[in-house]
């Protein structure tokens, strides 16, 4: 098979490093990778949100599937244009991929399946944001309902603070995102995120993992597109992970196809563990950033296999098999992130990382510059190891990012631990 996959991060290094593997594979390009993925794939210029362009390349290549990595090319109708042409694409057309793209249709798909969810509010002024805020008790979670890149989700301790959130949001601070907003009741309990590939029929439940999304130990400081993951989450068995996927992600799918939308591709639920049980926070449309990091590296059978399935509308009931023990994903970010951050910053270590046994380094934000990788983006590279339990594998992890130096280096030091967040 010719598959290409359309991305350039964490997530689409790691999709590709399993999709090269494969027996059915001959080969694999990337739109546009990164010098990461330029080692195992051919890559392209072309943009991940150039719907056109990489139509165009599919085309030309002749490739067999298209396996899409982030969210924005789905919004934009990427997968819809690829199967009007009659090519088999892993990725949900642009009317399921609003699960992700508007938070207000997910929360009303959600309340329609009958899937236990935060009460929440919609917001489209100041006034209406008030109201909300006060009818849920001041203390509540303020979301962009459009796309905002891991960082429209802001917790808020009271109302002062909510109220605060949302001017900022609904005056532009984050563009159009932000000019509607979904307010929800504040949940406690741990995070866990539960995946499953699906044809639109049926879900196959992934390991189960749980990412942290502060920038600071302890769940501190400003939310991030996630600084790490810990596959499986604490507390979170395989079998659990099935149940989860039965009483949340089919009841989606089935109330998706009531409204005459079918989702083929990876159905991702951000869920909190509440003394209830467990309540959705969130859904995203493909693979996590960082949790596949985390997750697929688990995988002890072939993935294009299943890809292609999801695609072709062929998958049938079952499990992945999977490793035993635990994968930890460490992201490394650079100076100035979740904010602006500093690019072109020389690289050291990559090659004795890479080498330490059971671990995977896995390129984002880099760059091939004047002969050296440099950072070029926020995330720039995340350290994947694998071992017995939570404990073996953060120490491996961490053991191998050590060996990665680059001026500015943030990272957390308790990512797989009991910290949440």
């Amino acid at each position: 098979m010719r598959v290409l996959v359309v991305g350039s991060g964490g997530r689409e290094h790691a999709l590709t490093s399993l999709i090269a593997a494969s027996p059915l594979c001959l080969e694999v390009h990337a739109a546009p990778g990164n010098p990461g993925i330029a080692l195992i794939a051919t890559c392209h210029p072309v943009r991940a949100d150039d719907v056109e362009g990489l139509v165009a390349l599919a085309h030309d290549l002749n490739v067999d599937l298209v396996v899409i990595g982030p969210e924005v090319p789905l919004v934009l109708g990427l997968a819809d244009e690829l199967r009007s042409m009659g090519i088999a694409t892993f990725g949900p057309s642009a009317a399921a991929a609003r699960l992700e793209g508007s938070k207000a249709f997910a929360k009303e798909v959600l309340v329609a399946a009958g899937v236990d969810t935060a009460q929440s509010r919609v917001a489209t002024d100041l006034a209406e944001a008030r109201q909300a805020i006060a009818d849920l008790g001041g203390r509540v979670v303020v979301k962009a309902d459009g796309l905002a890149a891991g960082k429209g989700v802001l917790v808020c301790d009271d109302a002062d603070g909510a109220e605060a959130a949302a001017a900022d949001l609904l005056a532009g601070g984050l563009g159009e995102a932000g000019a509607t907003l979904l307010i929800e009741e504040r949940m406690e309990g741990p995070e866990v995120s539960v995946l499953a590939l699906c044809d639109g029929e049926v879900a196959v439940p992934l390991p189960s993992a749980r990412d942290y999304k502060r920038i600071g130990e302890g769940g501190t400081g400003p939310n991030t597109g996630g600084m790490g993951a810990v596959s499986p989450a604490p507390g979170v068995s395989d079998e659990a992970a099935r149940r989860i996927v039965e009483t949340v992600h089919v009841p989606v799918l089935r109330e998706l196809r009531r409204r005459g939308i079918g989702f083929s591709g990876c159905l991702y639920a951000g869920l909190m563990l509440t003394p209830t049980g467990p309540r959705v926070l969130e859904f995203n449309v493909r693979f996590g950033d960082p949790e596949t990091q985390a997750v697929l590296p688990r995988l002890a059978e072939d993935l294009l296999p299943w890809l292609l399935r999801c695609a072709t509308g062929t998958l049938e009931a079952g499990a992945l098999r999977v490793s035993a023990g635990a994968a930890v994903a460490v992201v490394l970010a650079a100076r100035g992130y979740p904010g602006v951050p500093e690019t072109g910053v020389p690289i050291h270590g990559l090659g004795e990382a890479a080498r330490h046994r059971d671990t995977a380094v896995f390129h984002a934000g880099t760059a091939y510059t004047d002969g050296q990788i440099v950072t070029a983006g926020g995330r720039v590279l995340t350290v994947t190891a694998r071992g017995s339990d939570g404990a073996a594998a953060g120490a491996a992890a961490y053991a191998a990012a050590d060996l990665i130096a680059f001026d500015g280096l943030q990272r957390r030091a308790d990512i797989g631990s009991d910290a949440q967040g």
